[in-house]
C-alpha cells in the first residue's frame, strides 16, 4: 500500500549528508562541544537576525535554558504566573511548574492557533509576568498587537517557534518578536541535527547567562569580560575557576554533530521554506474550496514556512469521517500537537485549577494535521487534495 509518512527522511539532501557526517566523524578531532557549535551559532544568528544565538541539545532543553535563566536574572521569580499559548508541547509547560511558578494558560484563535490578540488577551492579562507563546505549526498571531499589548502591561513576551522556521508576517520573522525565543531541530523540523535546539535574543546579559546555564553553572564558555567580572566579584582564582558553578544551570551541551549538521542544513534552508510553502499554498487552496474545514487566516504573513497541514473541521464528526479516509489512503496524521494542555496527565496532577479554553479543546476535538516536508512529490499531494475533497 502506498503511504505518506509524517517524514521521509532524516535530512534534507539525505545521501550527501549522511555521507559528509559520516566523514565528519571520522576525521573530527573533537565531538564535544566545540568550534563548530559556536559557528554555527553564528550562522543561525544571522539567518534569523538575532544579535546572539545559543545552541543545546534539543527543543525542550532551550526551553527548560530560557526560563531557567530568566529565573537566575531576576526577570521571573519563584510564585510568578507565567501565561502561555495553551494550545502547545509539554516542554513549554513543564518547565514553568518545575521551576516553581504558576503556568496560566491563554485560550487561542482558531484561525492562528496562538494566542488571541484581541480584548480576551487584554482582559486575561492580570498578574501576568511573561507570556509564552507558540508559533504552532509555522503560523503566526498578530504580531504588532501582542507585542503592543506585553509593552503597555509590563509584561516579557517569549516565543515558542520550534515549528514556524522561516515564517514571517510583514517582514517580520517569527521568533523576533519579545526577548528571546526558541527552536528546534529534531529529524521533523525545518532544519534537522537529529536532536537539537537553540535560543535566539538580542538581550546580552541573557545571552551569557544561557551559556551558564547550558554547562552546569560553569563560566569556562561566557565572553571574556563577563567571565573575569564573575570571577572577580566571587574573589575566584585561575585554579579554582574551573570548578567554580556561579548559578543554577544543568548539562543540556550539545555535540559537534550538533553544529556539523547545523552548518550543513542551514545551506539548504531558503529551499526547505520556499517547498514547504508551496506545498501549503497549494493544499491551502483546496481547504477553502470546502467549508467541511475551517481555514487558517495568514492574510498578515509575508511567508508561510508550514511545519505540517492542519485540517480543523466544524465538527468532531466530520473530523472523525476525514481521518478515516486520510487512514484509508495511507496518510499518516497526528493531533494537532498537544491539543488543549490542561486535558493532559501531567497538567491534572500538579495543576487543580479549571479553565475555560473554548478555541483549545475545538482545535484537539476537531482537527488533525498530515506532515509537509520538501520531499512530497505531486502524487502525495494530488492524493491528500483528493482526500480532503467535500
Amino acid at each position: 500500500m502506498y503511504r505518506i509518512p509524517l517524514i521521509k527522511n532524516a535530512f534534507y539532501n539525505e545521501k550527501e549528508t549522511r555521507r559528509k557526517l559520516a566523514e565528519f566523524i571520522i576525521s573530527g578531532k573533537q565531538l564535544s562541544m566545540g568550534e563548530k557549535c559556536q559557528e554555527f551559532e553564528q550562522e543561525f544568528s544571522k539567518v534569523q537576525g538575532r544579535k546572539y544565538s545559543v545552541l543545546f541539545n534539543s527543543g525542550g532543553s532551550a526551553n527548560l535554558a530560557l526560563l531557567q535563566t530568566m529565573k537566575n536574572i531576576g526577570t521571573i521569580k519563584t510564585g510568578d504566573n507565567v501565561g502561555f499559548s495553551a494550545l502547545t508541547w509539554s516542554t513549554n509547560v513543564m518547565p514553568i511548574i518545575e521551576l516553581s511558578m504558576s503556568p496560566v494558560p491563554f485560550d487561542i484563535d482558531i484561525l492562528t492557533l496562538n494566542v488571541a490578540s484581541d480584548q480576551t488577551l487584554v482582559d486575561n492579562l492580570h498578574n501576568i509576568s511573561a507570556l509564552f507563546i507558540t508559533n504552532a505549526l509555522g503560523f503566526m498571531p498578530h504580531y504588532s498587537i501582542i507585542k503592543e499589548i506585553c509593552e503597555v502591561h509590563g509584561i516579557v513576551l517569549i516565543e515558542d517557534n520550534c515549528e514556524a522556521l522561516g515564517s514571517e508576517s510583514f517582514f517580520v520573522k517569527s521568533g523576533n518578536a519579545g526577548l528571546a525565543s526558541t527552536f528546534s531541530f529534531y529529524v521533523a523540523h525545518h532544519l534537522s541535527t537529529i536532536e537539537g535546539g537553540m535560543v535566539c535574543t538580542d538581550d546580552y546579559e541573557l545571552y551569557n547567562m544561557l551559556k551558564l546555564v547550558r554547562a552546569n553553572g560553569w563560566d569556562r564558555n561566557l565572553d571574556k569580560d563577563v567571565q573575569k567580572e564573575m570571577r572577580d566579584n566571587f574573589k575566584v582564582d585561575g585554579f579554582y575557576s574551573k570548578y567554580t558553578f556561579y548559578d543554577l544551570g544543568y548539562n543540556l551541551r550539545p555535540t559537534e554533530i550538533t553544529g556539523f549538521l547545523g552548518l550543513e542544513q542551514l545551506k539548504y534552508l531558503p529551499k526547505i521554506i520556499k517547498r514547504r510553502e508551496f506545498n501549503y499554498s497549494l493544499l491551502a487552496s483546496e481547504i477553502k474550496r470546502n467549508d467541511d474545514i475551517i481555514p487558517m487566516y495568514v492574510d498578515y504573513m509575508s511567508v508561510v514556512s508550514s511545519f505540517a497541514i492542519p485540517f480543523i473541521f466544524r465538527n468532531h464528526i466530520l473530523k472523525d469521517k476525514y481521518l478515516k479516509k486520510f487512514e484509508e489512503a495511507g496518510i499518516e496524521t497526528r493531533p494537532i500537537i498537544a491539543g488543549d494542555i490542561t486535558n493532559q496527565p501531567f497538567w491534572k496532577k500538579y495543576i487543580k485549577e479549571d479553565y475555560r479554553l473554548i478555541n483549545a479543546s475545538i482545535v484537539s476535538n476537531n482537527g488533525f494535521y498530515c506532515g509537509n516536508y520538501p520531499e512530497m512529490t505531486t502524487k502525495d499531494l494530488q492524493i491528500i487534495m483528493e482526500c480532503i475533497k467535500k
